[in-house]
Parts: structure tokens; C-alpha cells; sequence
């Protein structure tokens, strides 16, 4: 016991300081990320970029689709087994380019008749053909690398692949938008485009470097990637039916307020999201044979969850009587929002180590049963809540969902590794 202690150590002084490391890079990207849009919404202007932001709604949901789920399986798969790369990467290459071509194919005919940019029709078909190959198809092939150098446990690659297409992005848009004056969605596509593709050269060359791809299709995998991709879109549509029904029943200031309290909210799971990507290969290999191998490491990681949720809970609540300051004196709700909002993070981190675990074991059943159920009757509820009692209702059912997958997803956890634990000592026997 003592000595599984002492090499717990290491591991967890290791994972602290690639801790530190990745959420630094994510912060770095979001931060971009807001400069970008930032950039982009002023030289637009108001509408032009209304219209912006509910196209990439809709882009934002199909790159969970793009790929169907394939790149799980090579941070899964891959730190098991590193013979297996060629094989999974030809698979990943495979699947996203053929899932991709269909979305494209389907955005560029039924997208225009909804949203359109340009002044005539080809102009619009054009440029919706730009968009959604490049935030779909090229977006997931560029986050495909960072998925690779995770998978061979080359973190300090990882990290720079997100902070290099951060800062690609925000670059482009600069020079996009104060240079060339580019003011309108059907301009910005071209630059976009460009940029996009030049980022994905340059990380293809990377990551041929580590391997070749087996052109193969990996079936048994199939099915899971789809099961790991599912609770994505769920979540999706259940995180953006509460502002969709605010707009109807609520007023301006209080849209308002809760969109920019989401956002900050949102924000700050970066914390954990930061933790999660670290964890997963670890988690992978540790419950190799068996789920019930990985649990004490996962029970070590959920205290530090638990520790990074509650800071940034406290962060936000401390740092809510400063936002008018920074988004104007009209947003009167919004210090209250967030305070309320704050401590949803602290539940999140609870139940991401859970399911994170249920990724890593394979278990993708069981971990797509509790984050779709939970998703797709919380998106019900979120929205009758936000119909009924605007917006408090929102909170009271945000807080319930939360609640309850943090319950559903440890209580599934703890039937596999029971089940997992009493299946080693049977074959021990």
C-alpha cells in the first residue's frame, strides 16, 4: 500500500506541472479566441455578425459530427498500444473526410435558404461553402494533430498546437479586418479559408512525422466514437435552448446580462477541460485491465477537480461586482447572474472525472446513457424552466441537471468497478 503511495507521487507532481502547462495554453487560446470575435463583431457590425454568430451555432454542433467521434479512440487506444497508430490515424483520416464531405454537401444546399451572405445567391452558396468547410472539416483535421501529440504523451506539442491556432486565427482576423478593411462574412470566408489551410499543412507535416497512416477502417471503433460524439451534441442544443427561449419571454437587459454571464461561466470551465485532456491517456492505460485498476488514481484526481472547480467558482463570484465596469453600465443583472452562476463549475468538475473514466475503460455505453439522458432531459427542462420563471427558472434547473449527473455518473462508476473488481479476483481464484 505504502509503496503504491510513493508512486502515485511522482505521478501526480507530473501531472500537476503538465497541468499548469495546458491551462495556461487553453487560457492563452481563449483569450485569443475573444479577441478575435471582438475584432471581427466591430468590423462587421452589428447585423452582419448577428448572422455570423448563428452560423457558427450550427458549425459548432456539426464538428462534434464531423469525424464521428474518431479521435477518442486515438487517445485511448494509442498510449495503450502505440503500434496500433498507423491503423487509428488512417481510421480517424478516413472517417473525417467522408463524414465531412457529407456535411459540407448538406450545409452548403439547406444553410443558404436560412441564412444567407452576399447579395446574390451564388454569393451566399459560395461563401456558405467556405464557412462550413473550414469549421467543420478543416477545424477538426487541424484538432486532429493535438489529439496525436496527446496520444503520445507529448504535451508541450499539444499545448502549442492550441495556442499556434489560436494566435493563426486572431493574426488573421487583424490583418483580415485593419489592414484590408474586410468588413462583410462573404470577405472574411476567403481569409478564413486561407488560414485554415495554411495551419493544417503545417500540422499534417508534424504529425507525419511521427507516423504513417494505414488507410483502415477500425470497426469496432465505429460504433464507439459515435457513442463518445453523441453526448457533445446533446449538450450543444441543451446549452444553447435557454437563450432561444429567453429571446421570446425575457427583455433585452436580461438576455443580455445572461448571455454574457454564460459565456463567462463557459469560460471557466477551461479549468477542467484543461485537467481532462491531461488525465484521459493516463486514466487509458491505468484501467487496462480493468476499470477497478484506475479508480484510486481517478478518486486522487477528483480532489483536484474538486480543488481547481471550487477556485474558479470563487473567482467569478468575487470578480461579478466588476463586470459592469468592463461590459457597461447597462448590463444590470449581471453581477447577480454570475454569483448564482458560479458554482455550477464545482459540480461539473465532479461528475467530467467520472465520465472521463468511463471514456478511458471503454465504457462508452454507459458514459453516453448518463451524459445524453441527462443532456437531452435537462435541454427539456432548461427550456420549460426558462419558459415558466425567466430566468431564475434556468438556474434552479441548471443546478438540478448538474446535481443529478454527478450522481448518475459516480453510482455508474461505482457498478463497473465493483463489477470489474469482482471479475479479477474471480479469474484470480
Amino acid at each position: 500500500m505504502i509503496s503504491s503511495d510513493k508512486k502515485d507521487k511522482p505521478r501526480l507532481i507530473s501531472m500537476l506541472l503538465s497541468y499548469s502547462a495546458s491551462s495556461a495554453s487553453l487560457l492563452i487560446a481563449n483569450a485569443a479566441q475573444l479577441i478575435t470575435f471582438a475584432i471581427l463583431a466591430r468590423s462587421f457590425g452589428a447585423e452582419e455578425f448577428g448572422r455570423y454568430v448563428s452560423f457558427m451555432a450550427i458549425t459548432s454542433i456539426a464538428v462534434h459530427l464531423c469525424g464521428l467521434g474518431a479521435s477518442e479512440c486515438l487517445v485511448r487506444r494509442v498510449p495503450q498500444d502505440p503500434q496500433c497508430f498507423p491503423r487509428i490515424f488512417g481510421h480517424n483520416l478516413i472517417l473525417t473526410c467522408v463524414s465531412g464531405a457529407t456535411l459540407v454537401v448538406l450545409g452548403t444546399v439547406l444553410l443558404p435558404q436560412f441564412i444567407s451572405f452576399g447579395e446574390t445567391s451564388g454569393q451566399s452558396v459560395l461563401t456558405t461553402f467556405q464557412l462550413v468547410l473550414t469549421n467543420v472539416v478543416l477545424v477538426r483535421l487541424i484538432m486532429l494533430g493535438e489529439s496525436i501529440f496527446l496520444a503520445h504523451s507529448r504535451y508541450g506539442a499539444a499545448n502549442a498546437s492550441v495556442v499556434g491556432f489560436a494566435f493563426v486565427r486572431t493574426v488573421t482576423a487583424a490583418l483580415a479586418c485593419f489592414a484590408f478593411q474586410v468588413s462583410t462574412v462573404q470577405s472574411w470566408a476567403t481569409w478564413q479559408l486561407g488560414a485554415h489551410l495554411l495551419t493544417l499543412v503545417l500540422y499534417a507535416g508534424f504529425a507525419l512525422r511521427i507516423g504513417r497512416p494505414k488507410f483502415v477502417i477500425e470497426r469496432d471503433e465505429v460504433r464507439l466514437g459515435l457513442l463518445f460524439a453523441t453526448p457533445f451534441i446533446f449538450r450543444a442544443i441543451r446549452q444553447n435552448v435557454d437563450l432561444l427561449v429567453l429571446g421570446f419571454v425575457a427583455g433585452a437587459e436580461v438576455v443580455g446580462s445572461y448571455g454574457v454571464a454564460r459565456r463567462i461561466t463557459d469560460s471557466s470551465y477551461m479549468a477542467i477541460d484543461a485537467l481532462n485532456r491531461l488525465v484521459y491517456p493516463r486514466l487509458a492505460v491505468a484501467s487496462m485491465s480493468g476499470i477497478h485498476n484506475a479508480f484510486r488514481l481517478t478518486i486522487r484526481i477528483l480532489g483536484l477537480a474538486f480543488a481547481l472547480g471550487l477556485i474558479a467558482a470563487i473567482v467569478i463570484f468575487v470578480a461579478a461586482s466588476f463586470m459592469p465596469l468592463i461590459f457597461g453600465p447597462e448590463y444590470v443583472s449581471l453581477p447577480q447572474f454570475l454569483r448564482i452562476m458560479a458554482w455550477l463549475i464545482v459540480f461539473v468538475a465532479i461528475w467530467s472525472i467520472a465520465v472521463d473514466l468511463l471514456g478511458a475503460a471503454g465504457e462508452h455505453a454507459s458514459r453516453a446513457w448518463v451524459l445524453n439522458l441527462s443532456n437531452g432531459i435537462g435541454a427539456l427542462v432548461i427550456g420549460l424552466a426558462a419558459w415558466a420563471w425567466p430566468p431564475y427558472g434556468i438556474f434552479i434547473a441548471g443546478y438540478a441537471i448538474e446535481i443529478s449527473i454527478v450522481l448518475a455518473a459516480w453510482i455508474v462508476v461505482r457498478l463497473h468497478v465493483t463489477r470489474s473488481l469482482k471479475e479479477a479476483r474471480e479469474v484470480a481464484v
